[in-house]
């Protein structure tokens, strides 16, 4: 039985940016405090958190402040360092949800394809690469082009090189900069994503979200998404299967293919809420944010059922460089039955940046190309540049 008191469970996580942000909004109402450590002073979670330690992510004297100070450590960054959570969640008895050991194998992502596949999870013909010479064998096996990744440090498309011919993998590979894998490019109908749950004895999943990446960037994300009813059955038991590969409660973000025959193939996973969950703070029951509080405090997850048919566009710097952040022109956002704004807060615009995004929910019964193109237009009227 869940029991809260006041002061209630105070959540510690590591990495205070937008998703820091939006899971404090979503843990206070729960009666849930949450402390950030963040490198960056004043980050876009700090308004609405208890408190921020400004620490870098690796920090260990900082994480264990942060554990002193918490009931239950998360992450909502990649970059905080498995190792030293593990270490200090050892010694000072505080949990780290999901477990340090998911965080080391999604952080190579040649590691992490290595495991999924073993568990019998699809995934695309892959490989290590070490010279040239290997991604113009890959070419070889799996035709041109194919998908050049950095193994670690690669979030958001960054690390993500298409290779067109042989005689680009050279300046291909030294763009990476670091360990790399190479994967056959796939011919999909669409990229999809399932945000799913993993709580302390059962599992929830999302509606099916289709995205839209433009130069590797999400930009949309379409709920329900324009696939067969088949193909969402079939991507919600790859994510259950995933879940089982994870170790840890919590929200996963599980990306996949759809193949122009139906087939789910998984491109990667993120162990934390993801940018194509956050039409859920409107367009779902309850929230990927509030999941993620509910999982790690292992609390029993709320309903994850659609409330209508919602589109997630970003808001993303249209600036040609670094510049004091302002959003222009969003009226028409406000003034929109359906629409909702979300500013992360950023200080700074920089080219391409994601600085908040806009959800468009239609009626129960919409017509969710309408509510696409109602977002795009909404997109389209604001901008961060000034004459």
């Amino acid at each position: 039985m869940t029991t809260l008191r006041t002061p209630g469970p105070t959540l510690g996580v590591v990495g205070g940016g937008q998703l820091g942000r939006m899971l404090a909004e979503a843990a206070s109402p729960l009666g849930v405090e949450v402390v950030v450590l963040d490198p960056t002073p004043d980050c876009p979670a700090a308004p609405v958190a208890r408190d921020q330690i400004v620490a870098d992510f690796d920090d260990e004297a900082g994480i264990r402040e942060l554990a002193a100070r918490a009931d239950i450590l998360t992450f909502e960054i990649e970059l905080a360092d498995q190792d030293v959570l593990e270490r200090v969640s050892e010694e000072s008895g505080t949990p780290v949800h999901p477990k340090p050991e998911t965080l080391r194998t999604i952080h190579d992502k040649l590691v992490q394809k290595r495991e999924l596949e073993d568990a019998g999870i699809p995934v695309p013909p892959f490989r290590e690469v070490e010279d040239a010479d290997d991604v113009r064998e890959a070419i070889d096996d799996y035709g041109a082009p194919v998908m050049l990744k950095a193994r670690t440090g690669g979030y958001d498309g960054r690390g993500n090189v298409p290779v067109e011919s042989k005689a680009d993998a050279e300046e291909a590979l030294e763009s990476v900069a670091g360990p790399a894998m190479v994967e056959s490019f796939v011919d999909f109908e669409r990229e999809v994503s399932v945000i799913a749950v993993k709580g302390e004895d059962e599992v929830a999943t999302f509606p099916l979200g289709e995205n839209v990446h433009v130069d590797e960037i999400l930009r949309e994300t379409i709920v329900p998404a324009r696939s067969s009813n088949a193909a969402a059955e079939r991507a919600y038991d790859v994510a259950r299967d995933v879940l089982e590969v994870m170790d840890g409660r919590g929200v996963y973000g599980i990306e996949l293919f759809e193949t122009r025959e139906g087939e789910m193939l998984l491109n990667e996973i993120a162990p934390r809420p993801h940018n194509s969950g956050h039409w859920t703070i409107e367009g779902a029951q309850s929230s990927q944010f509030e999941q993620h509080a509910r999982a790690v405090l292992g609390w029993p997850l709320g309903s994850t059922e659609l409330r209508s048919p919602t589109v997630l566009t970003n808001l993303l710097a249209d600036v040609e460089k670094e510049r004091e952040a302002e959003l222009h022109d969003i009226d028409r956002i406000l003034e929109t039955p359906g629409a909702n704004l979300h500013w992360y807060g950023k200080r700074q615009a920089r080219p391409l940046r994601k600085m908040g995004h806009v959800t468009v929910s239609g009626d129960v019964d919409a017509d969710v190309e309408a509510v696409l193109e109602t977002a795009r237009e909404l997109e389209d009227a604001v901008t961060f540049a000034t004459e």
